[in-house]
Formats: structure tokens, sequence, C-alpha cells
């Protein structure tokens, strides 16, 4: 079964460029999906930068870090 775990993420604004608002739906079999919450598009993890990007590595990476936590346990 297929769960998905949804995060918001508010970017402030940096210069001439005005804030962000998003939302990252992380799925357990490995699916991403972005949305602006602006415009309601969706994007790609190549369109975001700075405080966004930051944000979606950090939580990449601890979702990996669960699964295998998660496999160490079911396998050990």
């Amino acid at each position: 079964m297929v769960h998905c775990e949804h995060l918001r993420y508010l970017e402030p604004p940096r210069g001439s460029r005005p804030s962000r608002d998003l939302t990252f739906k992380f799925y357990t079999d490995g699916k991403l999906v972005i949305i602006d919450n602006d415009t309601g598009n969706t994007m790609s993890p190549r369109e975001l930068s700075g405080g966004s990007y930051d944000f979606y590595v950090r939580q990449r990476i601890r979702l990996i870090k669960r699964n295998l936590a998660e496999k160490i346990m079911k396998y050990a």
C-alpha cells in the first residue's frame, strides 16, 4: 500500500523574487509531487532553488533514512 506525506513550505521573498507557497507530496513508492499553491501548477525538483530546494533535499534524505530503518527492523 502506498502512503503519502504532505508537507508545506513557505519560502520567504529574496531580493526581487517573490515568496513561494509549495506543497510537497512524498509517496512511499518514491514518487514526488510538488504543487505551487499560488498557481496550482505542479513543479519538478529542477525548478526549485534556495530554501525550497534545501527543504526538498532534507525531506528526501529523512524519508530515505526512515525507509532504511524500517527495512532493517523488518529483516533483522
